[in-house]
């Protein structure tokens, strides 16, 4: 692979590790996994940390726009676009209590197209979020 079908947007939140934002492999564009962090900061939208670092509080509803949003800085960062996503990955931290309102705004999100969908439940992920996404998409 060359070094140029690595892709970075310079609206969505910086990666936590070395790993690109997306990769272009053919006509395809494999995203890293992608939260709700906002660029530049270490704030989350909708999450309240205690002094060592700890959730305290968060808003699912607040965290699903801000990484759709996300999602949506590295499509269009890599010739992409949101009717573009082929399958997405869910990760969500607590199922039971987050799935309802998360697919009822994924559902907003989604209703004109209507890619494959995962949906799991990890222990943690690598920031204090409560979703993150994984996708794939068709790239010109």
């Amino acid at each position: 692979m060359k070094h140029s079908d690595i892709l970075n947007s310079d609206k969505a939140p910086e990666p936590v590790g070395l790993y690109p934002h997306a990769r272009k492999v053919g006509n395809l564009l494999f995203l890293s996994g992608v939260g709700p962090r906002r660029k530049g900061t270490k704030e989350i939208p909708g999450v309240t940390l205690d002094e060592k670092g700890n959730i305290t509080s968060y808003d699912i509803e607040a965290q699903c726009h801000s990484v759709f949003e996300n999602v949506r800085h590295v499509l269009e960062a890599s010739g992409s676009g949101w009717d573009k996503l082929i399958d997405v990955t869910v990760f969500l931290t607590n199922m039971k209590d987050d799935f309802k309102k998360y697919n009822e705004i994924y559902a907003q999100y989604f209703k004109d197209n209507q890619p494959c969908r995962t949906t799991v439940e990890v222990n943690a992920l690598p920031t204090p979020i409560a979703i993150e996404l994984k996708c794939i998409a068709l790239v010109e």
